[in-house]
């Protein structure tokens, strides 16, 4: 009786084709559920190539790329998605400072006072390092007080902090009574300066530690100017801000010295949080904007702070 040839009857040379036919067929299927597996991932999370790529490195980027979609003004730390990274508002370490308001005493002609626009930025000898004296109406009156010498660095945070060299600071502040001259101390021009800074950035003023007046937390006032060509008016600055001096300084500070009597209770009656300046900001920008301090009250304060602009 004649029977059907099976494959198992045709020798070992048929044998190894079919084995190497049903290998191949087996590896085109995993490679198309491999693929059809993957774009389902990619499917599932929303993403294509930019959040895959953003993915990757969100939160590391130091430079604002064109196609960003988004901005953030107030220095706080929010990611932007562009195709290719994620950029912040941070730069390495460093922040941009919030704007915050010059206040009613900027002397910078962009008020008045008494029926008077005081502009001290077009005065002979506002550029000066030391800004205790008067220099103004014929007064050489030397603001008293604690001496403070502070050190700004002004730094690019579109670039890593890179400092920026020939920008003027315009720096002022109230005296030890709370009085801020051409105001509330009109015949006094003391506690007004600028400075440009150097290579590294760099200003330092000698001062004297201010008061604590009602309703405000000790700070000093500053404005950022691209040149010194430019700060001829209030109204070219790059930047307008405040620092928030340290609380244990403050404390010692008021308790320590002569002169500061005043300021004891209006400081007891004032909090960071409570501050209708530095209220709303957040923890990264407080930092920021709190000097570095060490000294006493004998021997004086030597303070550091980093203004960070996006340039």
């Amino acid at each position: 009786m004649q029977h059907d040839i099976e494959d198992h009857d045709r020798g070992l040379a048929h044998d190894l084709t079919v084995i190497r036919d049903r290998m191949m067929d087996r590896r085109r299927a995993l490679a198309w559920f491999a693929g059809a597996g993957a774009g389902a991932l990619v499917t599932g999370c929303g993403g294509g190539s930019g959040d895959t790529a953003s993915a990757s490195t969100a939160g590391t980027s130091t430079s604002s790329a064109t196609t960003s979609t988004g901005t953030t003004s107030t220095g706080t730390t929010s990611s932007t998605t562009t195709t290719t990274t994620t950029t912040t508002t941070t730069s390495g370490t460093y922040i941009a400072d919030p704007a915050e308001t010059a206040g009613p005493y900027p002397g910078d002609g962009t008020n008045s006072a008494s029926g008077s626009t005081n502009n001290v930025l077009i005065q002979s000898g506002i550029v000066r390092s030391d800004i205790r004296p008067s220099f103004l109406s014929g007064s050489t009156n030397v603001a008293a007080g604690v001496p403070v010498t502070l050190t700004l660095t002004l730094v690019n945070v579109s670039a890593s902090g890179a400092p920026l060299a020939g920008y003027a600071i315009y720096l002022w502040h109230c005296d030890r009574s709370g009085n801020y001259s051409l105001y509330s101390a009109p015949a006094e021009s003391y506690l007004r300066g600028v400075q440009v800074t150097d290579a590294n950035g760099q200003v330092t003023f000698t001062t004297i530690f201010p008061g604590c007046y009602d309703g405000r937390w000790p700070h000093i006032h500053f404005e950022v100017y691209a040149s010194l060509s430019t700060a001829t008016s209030g109204r070219n600055a790059l930047l307008t801000s405040q620092l928030a001096l340290p609380s244990a300084t403050c404390s010692t500070v008021y308790n320590g010295a002569t002169g500061y009597s005043t300021s004891i209770s209006n400081f007891s009656r004032i909090t960071l949080t409570s501050d209708n300046v530095f209220g709303d900001n957040t923890a990264a920008q407080i930092a920021q904007q709190t000097p570095t301090m060490t000294g006493s009250v004998a021997d004086g304060y030597v303070a550091t702070a980093v203004i960070g602009i996006a340039r």
